[in-house]
């Protein structure tokens, strides 16, 4: 049954990004879906990977340590909750992405602590939102230094932005704070940092973000029902 109801929103889903992505002169396949997988059951995220969905991002440490266990290599495991300097080494050991990366410290024990005969740990930076910086990220202005300091690091390797707008945000504010890290991510790609990823949008505003350059959406409500908070 969840097999089934999580192959029908995938493609409800796909459809929307099709749909947003033409709309915008884009090609559609240039558009991944990170499944936020925080919360649900383990059948949904099962029945997610048999819909073919293969990035999947998780918050709290303690329960996707228990989810990469179970599903292993059948996902790439991208972090997205805030990273606490204490638990740095079970994310540098166990996960494929970091795309919380907002200051050189995390940074720089992420790289120290990734095993030697792993690949690189794939991170983004998370810009901290334009009105109210103090609820996490990187300012924008001090994306630029972070970023070379990043592709410094042997273990790492820098992939792009990571925007997480303040809840509650209407449309027009929306595409103005995605159209501000469209531009930075462009700024940097400019001055030679070599990115592909520009994680911004979920379930409610993906087609904002798909129409401002979002590479990567994270939707979870979309893709597996409310979660159980």
């Amino acid at each position: 049954m969840a097999v089934t109801l999580i192959t029908e929103q995938k493609a409800r889903i796909d459809a929307r990004i099709r749909s947003a992505a033409l709309a915008a002169g884009r090609n559609p396949s240039g558009i991944r879906i990170l499944g936020v997988s925080k919360r649900q059951p383990r059948e949904r995220v099962a029945a997610a990977l048999a819909a073919g969905i293969r990035d999947l991002g998780e918050n709290y440490l303690q329960d996707a340590m228990a989810r990469i266990t179970e599903f292993g290599s059948a996902a790439r495991w991208h972090f997205i909750g805030r990273v606490q300097s204490n638990k740095t080494r079970p994310i540098a050991q166990h996960f494929d992405w970091v795309q919380t990366v907002c200051d050189r410290r995390i940074a720089r024990r992420l790289s120290s602590q990734r095993p030697v005969h792993a690949a690189a740990l794939d991170v983004c930076i998370q810009i901290a939102p334009w009105e109210q910086p103090e609820r996490g990220g990187a300012l924008p202005e001090t994306v630029p230094a972070l970023a070379e300091e990043i592709e410094a690091l042997p273990r790492l390797r820098l992939r792009g932005l990571m925007v997480m707008p303040l809840p509650g945000r209407d449309a027009e504010d929306l595409a103005a704070e995605f159209r501000a890290a469209r531009a930075l991510y462009d700024r940097l790609c400019e001055a030679g940092h070599a990115l592909d990823t520009l994680s911004m949008g979920m379930s409610d505003d993906l087609e904002i973000a798909v129409a401002a350059g979002s590479t990567m959406l994270r939707i979870g409500t979309a893709l597996f029902g409310p979660r159980k908070d």
